[in-house]
């Protein structure tokens, strides 16, 4: 029986992470090499582009895992640690981590693949001072919104910041009711 056959068959044809039933794929969990489904989740395209980095990552497209997250497959815990891991600065994520049970061997598995790691990034402001999700912050020279057409003056104050999971350097905000990507060293808490 080939890889792909044994997975939709495990899976009930549909995504193992989200359910969707479209444009399925096998995704190996890493450091496996695949040689069997077991060390593969089956995916759907959007799930697999995020899991790979190939679109931005939607973290409300993951609020999937608090269902998922109890499969019996290892390949499929391992996948919803690591994405819940890399979304804990939105919040909701560590709530569901602290439900989820890895056994060891499953646990090992999950840490030793796991890249751009949440843990390892931290968003800091211009004073070196830890920046965390919802925090506000302070801008610190006038900065000019590409795309938007106006000019964040120095001294506005950007409130309820989200950070981005995969680069240590931008935060998000609004400004003038535009949700807009501002550079750390640009602010102050």
């Amino acid at each position: 029986m080939n890889v792909l056959k044994e997975l939709s068959d495990r899976s009930g044809n549909q995504c193992e992470l989200c359910s969707n039933t479209e444009s399925l794929n096998a995704y190996i969990v890493a450091p496996r090499n695949g040689l069997s489904s077991d060390e593969m989740v089956h995916t759907c395209q959007i799930c697999k582009d995020q899991l790979e980095e190939t679109t931005e990552i939607n973290p409300n497209h993951w609020r999937c895992l608090s269902d998922s997250m109890w499969s019996e497959v290892p390949a499929v815990q391992v996948t919803a640690w690591r994405i819940l891991n890399g979304l804990k600065s939105e919040g909701w994520p560590i709530d569901l981590l602290e439900m989820l049970y890895l056994n060891e061997e499953t646990r090992v598995w999950a840490e030793e693949g796991q890249v751009n790691s949440q843990s390892e990034l931290t968003h800091k402001d211009t004073n070196g001072a830890i920046l965390s999700q919802g925090d506000s912050v302070v801008l610190i020279k006038d900065l000019k919104v590409k795309g938007a057409g106006f000019t964040a003056k120095r001294g506005t104050a950007v409130r309820n910041i989200s950070l981005v999971h995969n680069n240590a350097e931008h935060i998000e905000g609004k400004i003038n009711g535009q949700k807009i990507v501002i550079l750390t060293q640009y602010v102050k808490k």
